[in-house]
């Protein structure tokens, strides 16, 4: 998901596409905040890896 939004972003900020700028932001903004979650142990989407 993050590297979707950084690749949205890329093509939005090349292309002047405001929409595909938005869009990446919002993708890297909640993969961040999921990866962060499930680095911390949470249970994302109730999900939980015991490894």
């Amino acid at each position: 998901m993050i590297i979707l939004g950084i690749i949205l972003l890329v093509i939005g900020f090349i292309a002047g596409i405001s929409i595909l700028w938005t869009i990446g932001i919002v993708l890297v903004a909640v993969g961040a905040i999921l990866w962060v979650l499930g680095a911390m142990g949470r249970a994302v989407g109730g999900r939980r890896h015991y490894w």
